[in-house]
């Protein structure tokens, strides 16, 4: 693809699911470090995420690069019909350098994926508490390494699948009682 033509739709804010849901089917967590990446998919019902690789990170930029690459491989094997990216905010919710890298990996990654909607989701201190599940499972620090990125990864995408849930259950609610819903509710 060509690095020069119009950035695809990504925001450096947190998306919240909703009207726009893709419907059933795999979704990719993804999880941007500044030396490894973490993935994780949903079963197809998107109820459960799981871990699937840690990618290393390149040097090499855009849409291009192998880290891109392997990540839009990895969407196109598991058939997903979403991609969430976890966004580093700080714990008081500003943006900084990691905010940028995550945008930057998912403009990048939808120039290989089109058609496939990326949301950016909150993902404050998914990788403490990644870190700290792994180490109270018995997991040696030294170990973590490989597999933090792709605990995180399960924790943005899980968060997302949980929230996604109640929206749909919420939704339901409503139209069983009448209500037709406005758009962004």
């Amino acid at each position: 693809m060509n690095d020069s033509a119009p950035r695809p739709a990504v925001s450096s804010a947190p998306d919240r699911p909703g009207a726009d849901d893709p419907g059933p089917g795999r979704r990719i967590g993804i999880d941007v470090g500044s030396v490894r990446i973490g993935v994780a998919s949903s079963d197809p019902g998107g109820i459960l995420a799981t871990p699937v690789e840690t990618v290393p990170r390149t040097k090499a930029k855009g849409s291009r690069s192998p880290d891109v690459l392997r990540v839009a491989s990895i969407v196109e094997e598991y058939d997903a019909v979403e991609i969430v990216v976890g966004l580093p905010r700080t714990l008081r919710g500003e943006s900084g350098s990691a905010v940028d890298a995550a945008a930057g990996f998912a403009r990048a990654l939808a120039k290989q994926v089109p058609g496939i909607p990326i949301r950016m989701a909150d993902e404050r201190l998914t990788t403490v508490t990644a870190t700290r599940a792994l180490r109270e499972s018995g997991v040696r620090a030294k170990s973590q390494r490989g597999v933090i990125d792709q605990a995180a990864a399960v924790a943005i995408l899980q968060g997302w699948l949980d929230e996604r849930s109640s929206h749909l259950a919420a939704q339901k609610n409503l139209a069983e009682q009448g209500h037709i819903p406005e758009v962004g509710e």
